[in-house]
C-alpha cells in the first residue's frame, strides 16, 4: 500500500488492481486497475500519442484504445461537422420589397425574369 505495508487481498480486488488495461496508442502501455486506466486518457503520453496520429484529444475519444477504432471514430466526426456547417448557396436567405423571404436561388431566378 501507499504506508509500505502489504494491502489486504480483498482491497486489492476492491480496486480492481487484479485487471489490467492495455493502450495502443501510448505504444501497448499496460495499466493496473481501472481507475489508473480512466486517469491516463488526461495524460502526455496519451495526448502525444493522439497528436501523432492527427487526432485531437477530445471527450469524444475518451475510453478509445485502439487505433484503428480512433481514426475511424475521427473520420466519422468529420463527417458530421461537414453536414452541420452552413452552406450559403442552399442556406442564404433574401427580403424581396414586399417582406418575402426567398432562397437565394429563387430569388436570382426572380430576379433575372423582372419580376422583384
Amino acid at each position: 500500500g501507499w504506508d509500505g505495508k502489504p494491502m489486504p487481498y480483498w482491497l486489492f480486488k476492491l480496486h480492481g488492481l487484479n485487471h489490467f488495461y492495455t493502450c495502443e496508442i501510448c505504444g501497448n502501455e499496460t495499466y493496473r486497475g481501472r481507475r489508473n486506466f480512466e486517469l491516463h486518457f488526461a495524460e502526455t503520453k496519451h495526448s502525444l500519442g493522439m497528436r501523432a496520429l492527427g487526432i485531437p484529444n477530445t471527450k469524444h475519444f475518451h475510453g478509445v484504445t485502439k487505433i484503428e477504432d480512433a481514426q475511424k471514430l475521427w473520420e466519422s466526426l468529420q463527417n458530421k461537422m461537414d453536414t452541420n456547417q452552413f452552406d450559403a448557396p442552399k442556406e442564404e436567405e433574401y427580403e424581396d420589397s414586399h417582406g418575402n423571404v426567398l432562397t437565394r436561388a429563387t430569388y436570382e431566378d426572380m430576379a433575372r425574369q423582372g419580376l422583384l
